[in-house]
């Protein structure tokens, strides 16, 4: 999906969009962004509560990248912690963060348990599907059944660093159909070059080996 996309700015962001952040740190965030070189483009819808999916991911970078992205929009996205991590300090450090902790010994009950969060107040929730940069076989599902269960969007981005863009290329609502969702995801995703095109996914290999046929 070779397109040209419309920036991003703090101001972009619509009223529903729920936000955090000191000014500060969004300052950081878009300096960081600007001495890397790199800019935010797409679409974000206007809505209190989203999944946030980012693919593919292959490198660490891809963390710094994003982060400073959140925090040049202040945008509230949150993302999900073993539970075992929000003890102590370092506990309140990842709740400051924007960490929600789960139970992991369940998929379904991390599931609910993320559902029940975001639930409490709104937010976006930001997940890397492919749960490890070095090439999964597959997605993992569960970013899926929270988004279908609350009847919410997936806004699906990613980081190209032949353009140093982070690339919001658009929204899903779920429709029910898991695989046919999925298909289209990565098909949005098509043109983005990770850092490491040698550890793309299975899903990403096997588009890309289908479109030069």
């Amino acid at each position: 999906m070779k397109q040209e996309l419309p920036p991003i700015t703090p101001t972009t962001p619509g009223a529903a969009v729920p936000r955090r952040g000191h000014w500060l740190l969004a300052g950081l965030g878009r300096l960081i962004l600007k001495l890397m070189g790199w800019r935010i483009v797409g679409e974000l819808p206007n809505v209190e509560r989203a999944v946030l999916v980012v693919a593919p991911h292959t490198s660490n970078i891809d963390g710094v990248i994003g982060l400073s992205a959140i925090q040049a929009l202040r945008i509230h996205v949150k993302f999900m912690g073993k539970h075992t991590l929000f003890e102590g300090r370092l506990g309140r450090l990842m709740y400051w963060l924007g960490g929600i902790p789960v139970n992991r010994d369940s998929a379904q009950d991390l599931v609910e348990q993320t559902v029940t969060a975001m639930q409490r107040q709104p937010c976006w929730l930001g997940i890397a599907p492919e749960g490890t940069r070095k090439g999964a076989h597959r997605w993992k599902t569960g970013f899926y059944r929270i988004a279908e269960e609350q009847d919410i969007p997936v806004v699906v981005l990613g980081f190209c660093y032949r353009r140093r863009q982070v690339r919001v290329v658009g929204s899903v609502m779920p429709t029910g159909d898991l695989e046919a969702d999925l298909q289209w995801m990565v098909h949005m995703l098509g043109d983005i070059v990770p850092r490491h095109p040698e550890l793309l996914s299975t899903p990403f290999l096997a588009q890309k080996a289908d479109s030069d046929l």
